[in-house]
């Protein structure tokens, strides 16, 4: 019993692995795509890149895990039956279920690895991947000055060169547009050659202009009297102008910044925050009568009898037993009444609504670090029967199988999410609705391959539908002639 456990879990670790790898690539390539304008021409480094790639790779492992599972099933009970390993398995007396035995113990400890790391490492690698990638895509491209356009990427100045060298090192027919905020006056640089490099530590740019003219406007030195500005013209051999690169080096963003997030927290703190958040909107809804009380006359009337007789009103309509000015006096009060109430009650319903959109975040949040675990549990009860019962293994009709049933998985699991986050569902439906769906298909399948069903067998459909037809055409009656 033992060497077939072993022989089964050695056909199940390899492909997993193979597939695991492979379709983290993917993702990860789909990432790279995804996100190839904010990391191309931007100078970083490449240990800058492969870093955001490994936090990326990271956040990829709750979709890759599942269909890893899926599919690595699908092929190694496929090879199996295949090969006919299956039917010496059942001819040695070892029923199917026997034989998904140690496939369980060992898919249930990686649903277990699952939880574990989508509790306690998911939220930290989400967090360096999401701060890392704000501060990437904030940085400005290092393509710092373009040909025959007027770059304005260093604040202040709008830089045209007419052409540059191929080491983009030699600048030619350079203009400089400098504008001061601090004096509102603009100054101009033309030069026909110069050179471009960077400062020892990386903080400013250089550019060594040769051969050039300055023009400079300044205000007047006469005071209020004589408004008109002085305008300065300077020939030059040889300068230098620098301009700092703060918007060009990558500058970390406190990663505080983000905890508060959802995606960054684990179980724990999303149920601490939840209960906070929760006792914050109880707390506000109790409170909405005591605010709009003062707004309403009826709460303001003073409740000691007065001396003075009610009197009888002659008619059922409150209204007809006052004056005309009394009755637009009054009609008056009432609307204003109402338009203020209505004011108070449309702004604290707006955060009403906001608060409770929150609050089913955090319960979706925390209900999706479980639908990892259970997910890859019930692909696999998808995936190793309907392994069994196709007999097909490699990485043809396995992948096909595989991929329309993850489709399934995860259209409906973000079908369900996004409906649960809009209130049509309530997070726990909305967040195991894939689950719900595909368990009974899991074991539909189970039944099947334990009772050695040819469920795929296309001849077995042929002919079906061929005695089909043939009972529908016995049916018919013969035509009579007359």
């Amino acid at each position: 019993m033992k060497k077939i456990h072993l022989l089964i879990l050695k056909a199940f670790i390899r492909p997993f692995i193979v597939t695991f790898l492979i379709v983290m690539f993917v993702l990860l390539m789909l990432f790279l795509w995804k996100y190839i304008d904010d990391l191309i021409g931007k100078g970083f480094e490449w240990y800058t890149i492969l870093q955001l790639m490994l936090y990326a790779s990271a956040t990829n492992v709750a979709m890759a895990l599942p269909l890893s599972v899926l599919l690595s099933s699908i092929m190694t009970y496929g090879t199996l039956g295949e090969n006919y390993e299956l039917v010496a398995i059942k001819a040695a007396g070892v029923s199917l279920s026997r034989a998904l035995y140690p496939m369980v113990i060992v898919v249930a400890m990686l649903s277990i690895g699952a939880f574990v790391f989508s509790d306690y490492m998911l939220p930290v690698a989400n967090l360096k991947f999401y701060s890392l990638l704000y501060d990437v895509r904030k940085q400005k491209s290092a393509s710092l000055i373009k040909v025959n356009v007027f770059n304005n990427s260093f604040p202040g100045y709008s830089i045209r060169v007419g052409g540059k060298d191929a080491e983009d090192r030699i600048l030619y027919n350079i203009m400089i547009y400098e504008k001061s905020a601090t004096y509102n006056t603009n100054n101009v640089i033309f030069a026909k050659q110069g050179e471009m490099f960077k400062s020892p530590d990386n903080k400013y740019l250089v550019l060594k202009l040769r051969d050039g003219i300055r023009y400079e406007e300044a205000a007047s030195n006469q005071g209020g009297y004589n408004v008109r500005q002085t305008f300065t013209r300077f020939r030059f051999k040889e300068t230098s102008q620098k301009l700092s690169l703060a918007g060009f080096t990558l500058n970390h963003t406190p990663q505080a910044e983000f905890k508060g997030a959802f995606q960054m927290m684990s179980s724990k703190q999303l149920l601490d925050t939840f209960a906070v958040v929760k006792k914050t909107t109880d707390r506000s809804v109790t409170q909405n009568f005591a605010m709009i009380t003062p707004y309403s006359r009826y709460f303001t009337m003073p409740h000691k009898a007065t001396a003075t007789k009610p009197k009888k009103l002659t008619s059922p309509r409150i209204l007809s037993a006052f004056k005309i000015d009394d009755q637009i006096v009054a009609l008056t009060n009432a609307n204003a009444e109402v338009n203020s109430i209505k004011d108070i009650v449309k702004n604290r319903a707006d955060a009403y609504r906001e608060q409770k959109n929150v609050l089913r975040r955090y319960l979706v949040e925390y209900q999706k670090k479980f639908t990892l675990s259970a997910a890859c549990l019930v692909l696999f009860l998808i995936g190793a029967p309907l392994g069994a019962i196709i007999r097909k293994g490699g990485l043809g009709l396995p992948v096909v199988i595989s991929v329309v049933f993850f489709l399934i998985y995860y259209i409906i699991s973000t079908i369900g999410e996004k409906s649960a986050k809009d209130g049509g569902l309530s997070p726990v439906m909305g967040t195991w609705i894939a689950i719900f769906v595909l368990m009974p298909i899991g074991l539909f399948l189970s039944y099947k391959a334990a009772n050695d069903s040819v469920l795929f067998d296309i001849e077995l459909y042929k002919r079906f539908f061929t005695d089909l037809f043939k009972r529908f055409k016995a049916t018919q009656k013969p035509e009579i002639k007359v």
